[in-house]
C-alpha cells in the first residue's frame, strides 16, 4: 500500500513542483489542486514542469477564498480523483503548497502501514477548542455565513448581526456532532471512502456550505461518523501565534524542525533554500523511526509568543507600541520622583546623590529644558535636553531614560511648574516612587521678597495645578508608591520623612542618616502665607503655618541626626 498526497496550492509554484517531484519520485501518487486565481500562463508552466511524472495529476480548479466552501469542494474533488485512479493508496495525506516533508517518505510509509486503520486528523468538540482567535465558536455552526469575510466584510457583519437580532439558529443534521480541527489531515482509504460515499452527504454538504470556515470542520466532523480509530492530531507540524496566524519557518529554523520529529511542516518560506535542500531527500541516514512529537518545541514557541506579546518590561517595540496596555510594565525598573524637596532644601540634588548613590536629576520636565544631572545636554541613549523634543512624547522620553540607565536608580524633581502631561503615566506606573511636599512651591515665591498681585496669581495657578496632580495620585487607579505631606507637616519632622524615603530608595543600605540637607530659610514664611490669604488667595496646600513661624522644629532626640539650618 502506498501514500497518496493531495496538494492544495496557489502560490510559490516552483517550490510546489520541487515537493511534488520529491514525493512522486518516491512512488507516491499526487493529485494537485491549483487555485483558479493563478494566471493561466503560470498554471500551464507549472503543469509542464511535472508532465514527465505519470503519478502526478491535476484536478478541476476552484477559486478558493479563505474561510469559504470552495476549499472543501476542491478537497473533495481531489480526494475522489485520488481514490478512483489509485486503488493501491492506503492513506491520503492532505498538504498545502507551503508544506515541506521533514522525514524520508519510506519512514512515513512504514509508520502508516503499521497503523492501517488509523485516521490522523485533529477533531475536537467546540467546548474543547482553545485556539479560536477573534472568530466564532458555537455560532459558526448555528448561524449562516453566505458572504466572504475578507471580500464582503460589510455584508458579512450585517448579516451576522441580523441573525443575532432575530435569534436565528440552524438545525444541525441528525447524528452529526460538529467538531473542529486543523485542515491538514491524513485519512485511511476506508474512512475517506465512507465520507465521500455517505448516503447523507448531500445534506451534510448543504449544511457545511454555510458554516464559518468549513475546511476546519467538514472532515473533522464527518470522520467521527465513519472512523473506527481516530488519532486526534495532525502529522503536519503547524504553529500559530497569539493572533491565530501561522508561524513561518525560515532557514534558521532547520535544527528546530529536525527536533520536532514530525513528518511534514508548514508554512515554509518559499525562499528558505537551505530547508528545501536539507529535507527534500530520502537519505536513510536521517531516518529516526521516532514518534512525531511537536510538543518538544512547544516551549520555544511559547517563549516566542510571550516575547512578542509581553516583550521585556519597560521596552517599547514596534509590535506593541501602538497598543495601549501591551507594554508589560510601563518602565523597566524603579525610579524616584521628588516634588517640592528642592524648594525646601538647598542643594537637595547634591545631597541626595551622595546619600543614595543613584543619579539625581533636576526638573526633567521643566518648561525651559531638561535638567539632566551634572547639567548634561545629552544623556544616555542620545536623549536631548530639548524641551520641544521631550514634549513630543513625554512617555517615550521617560521610559527611554529609565531603559537606557538600567542598573542605576534614577531620581528627579517634579513641580507644578513642570509639564503635567507625564503625571498620569507616572501615577499608573508601579515602578514609580513619588514623594510630594505640597505647597513647597510657595517657598520659591516667598524668596522673591515680592508682595504683589503677580505673586498671588502665580501662587493660585501653581496650587491649582498641584491640586489636580494630587487628585491623580489619590485616584484608585494609581499604582505608584506615593507619599504626600503638606509643607507644614513635613517641616515638623523632616528627618523622619527623609529617612523613610531613603530606606525605600536604597533598601540594601539600611542605615541612619548621618548627614542632612540644609533647609531653606523660612523666617517670615508664615507671614507670607498670611499675606496671600489677606489678598484673597488661600494657600491651603502648604498646611497650617503659624504666622511668624520659621517653619522648623528642632529635633530633641540625640539619637537622630540634626537638621542644619
Amino acid at each position: 500500500m502506498s501514500i497518496g498526497f493531495i496538494m492544495m496550492v496557489h502560490t510559490a509554484l516552483d517550490r510546489v513542483s520541487q515537493t511534488a517531484r520529491h514525493w512522486a519520485s518516491s512512488g507516491c501518487p499526487i493529485v494537485i489542486h491549483c487555485d483558479k486565481s493563478v494566471p493561466k500562463k503560470e498554471f500551464e508552466a507549472f503543469t509542464d514542469s511535472l508532465a514527465d511524472l505519470e503519478n502526478v495529476s491535476f484536478t478541476k480548479r476552484y477559486r478558493c477564498e479563505w474561510g469559504t466552501w470552495p476549499i472543501v469542494a476542491a478537497t473533495i474533488e481531489a480526494a475522489q480523483q485520488m481514490l478512483k485512479t489509485h486503488p493501491d493508496v492506503g492513506h491520503v495525506f492532505l498538504a498545502s503548497g507551503s508544506c515541506l516533508p521533514l522525514r524520508p517518505v519510506q519512514e512515513l510509509r512504514a509508520y502508516l502501514e503499521a497503523r492501517p486503520r488509523t485516521d490522523f486528523i485533529e477533531s475536537v468538540t467546540v467546548e474543547d477548542v482553545t485556539w479560536t482567535k477573534g472568530g466564532f465558536d458555537s455560532e459558526r455552526f448555528a448561524l449562516r455565513f453566505p458572504f466572504s469575510w475578507r471580500s464582503q466584510r460589510y455584508l458579512f457583519d450585517r448579516y451576522v448581526a441580523l441573525q443575532r437580532l432575530f435569534k436565528f439558529r440552524r438545525r444541525v443534521p441528525e447524528n452529526l456532532t460538529p467538531h473542529l480541527g486543523s485542515q491538514w489531515w491524513c485519512l485511511s482509504r476506508a474512512t475517506l471512502s465512507a465520507i465521500l460515499n455517505d448516503p447523507n452527504r448531500a445534506s451534510y454538504d448543504r449544511y457545511f456550505k454555510r458554516v464559518w470556515i468549513p475546511d476546519e470542520s467538514y472532515f473533522q466532523s464527518l470522520v467521527r461518523l465513519h472512523s473506527k480509530e481516530v488519532e486526534s492530531r495532525s502529522l503536519t507540524l503547524s504553529k500559530f501565534d497569539f493572533q491565530g496566524k501561522p508561524h513561518i519557518f525560515y532557514d534558521d529554523h532547520l535544527q528546530l524542525l529536525r527536533r520536532s520529529d514530525c513528518f511534514v511542516a508548514r508554512k515554509i518560506w518559499p525562499h528558505a533554500t537551505k530547508l528545501y535542500a536539507s529535507f527534500l531527500s530520502n537519505d536513510p541516514s536521517v531516518t529516526k523511526n521516532a514518534e512525531p512529537n511537536p510538543s518538544k518545541i512547544d516551549r520555544l514557541f511559547s517563549k516566542a509568543v510571550d516575547r512578542r506579546t509581553l516583550g521585556r518590561p519597560g521596552l517599547y517595540m514596534q509590535s506593541r507600541f501602538p497598543n495601549n496596555d501591551w507594554e508589560n510594565g510601563k518602565t523597566c525598573q524603579a525610579y524616584s520622583v521628588f516634588g517640592g524637596f528642592s524648594d525646601v532644601f538647598v542643594n537637595f540634588e547634591t545631597w541626595l546623590s551622595k546619600t543614595v548613590g543613584g543619579r539625581v536629576h533636576g526638573n526633567l520636565f521643566a518648561p525651559d529644558r531638561v535638567h539632566f544631572a551634572g547639567g548634561d545636554t545629552v544623556y544616555n541613549g542620545c536623549l536631548s535636553d530639548s524641551a520641544l523634543t521631550r514634549d513630543q512624547n513625554p512617555k517615550a522620553f521617560l521610559t527611554s531614560l529609565i531603559w537606557n540607565t538600567r542598573g542605576e536608580r534614577q531620581c528627579f524633581q517634579y513641580s507644578p511648574a513642570d509639564s503635567q502631561d507625564i503625571a498620569q503615566f507616572m501615577a499608573s506606573d508601579p515602578n514609580a516612587q513619588i514623594s510630594v511636599v505640597t505647597g513647597a512651591w510657595a517657598v520659591r515665591l516667598f524668596q522673591t521678597k515680592i508682595n504683589s498681585s503677580v505673586i498671588r496669581k502665580e501662587a493660585a495657578r501653581l496650587q491649582t495645578i498641584e491640586a489636580k496632580f494630587l487628585d491623580v495620585l489619590r485616584s484608585p487607579h494609581c499604582k505608584a508608591r506615593v507619599r504626600i505631606w503638606t509643607l507644614a507637616d513635613f517641616v515638623e519632622a523632616p528627618m523622619e520623612h527623609l529617612q523613610e524615603i531613603i530606606d525605600e530608595t536604597s533598601p540594601r543600605s539600611r542605615r541612619r542618616l548621618n548627614e542632612a540637607p540644609r533647609m531653606a530659610d523660612l523666617d517670615g514664611f508664615g507671614r507670607f502665607l498670611q499675606t496671600l490669604k489677606n489678598q484673597g488667595m488661600n494657600p491651603y496646600l502648604a498646611g497650617d503655618f503659624p504666622v511668624g513661624s520659621a517653619g522648623t522644629v528642632q529635633d530633641s532626640d540625640p539619637q537622630r541626626p540634626y537638621l542644619v539650618k
